[in-house]
C-alpha cells in the first residue's frame, strides 16, 4: 500500500524550514502532498497564485512531492487524496503543544489518520513565515531563510 502523507500549510511564504522537513520526510513516505490551504479567513501576504508557483517551483522534478490547494479540514482532504498520515514540523515545545492538539483532534475525527512529527533541523528552530514576512515588511534580506529558487522573486514582491 502506497505511503502517502499530506503537509498542510498556508506558506505566506515557504521558508527552508519547510522544505527541510519535506525533503526529510520524503524517506518514509512514498508521496507527500504539500497542500496549500486556502482560507478566506485568513489574510495572507502573498497570493495564492503566487505562493502555489512558488511551491512548485521549489519542488519542481520531484515526482515524490505533488502540490495541490484545498479548503476545509485535513482529514477531508487526506481521505480525499487516499493519504493515511498527516506530516507537521515541530520548532519548540509551544509547536508541539499547539500540533498534539490539533493531531488528537484529526485523530478523534478520523482514526485511521497519524500524524507524524518531524523536528526542524536545529538551524531552523528559530524560522517561521511570519518572521520572515516581517523581515520583508522592514526592508530586510530574507534571502537565507527563503529557499534559493524563490529568493529573487520575494524580494520583488516585498513591497505587496
Amino acid at each position: 500500500m502506497k505511503k502517502t502523507a499530506v503537509f498542510p500549510g498556508s506558506f505566506d511564504p515557504i521558508t527552508r524550514g519547510h522544505e527541510s522537513i519535506i525533503r526529510r520526510a520524503l524517506p518514509v513516505f512514498d508521496e507527500i502532498i504539500v497542500a496549500l490551504g486556502d482560507n478566506a479567513e485568513k489574510k495572507c501576504y502573498f497570493s495564492l497564485e503566487t505562493r502555489m508557483k512558488w511551491l512548485e517551483r521549489v519542488f519542481d522534478g520531484d515526482p515524490t512531492v505533488r502540490i495541490v490547494k484545498y479548503s476545509g479540514l485535513t482529514v477531508d482532504f487526506c481521505v480525499k487524496m487516499n493519504a493515511g498520515y498527516i506530516l507537521r514540523g515541530l520548532r519548540t515545545s509551544a509547536d508541539f503543544e499547539f500540533e498534539r492538539t490539533i493531531g488528537l483532534m484529526n485523530k478523534a475525527i478520523l482514526p485511521a489518520i497519524e500524524t507524524v512529527f518531524f523536528l526542524s533541523a536545529p538551524e531552523y528552530a528559530a524560522l517561521s513565515s511570519s518572521v520572515v514576512r516581517d523581515i520583508l515588511r522592514n526592508g530586510g534580506d530574507v534571502s537565507k531563510f527563503v529557499p534559493e529558487s524563490i529568493s529573487g522573486e520575494i524580494h520583488k514582491k516585498k513591497s505587496l
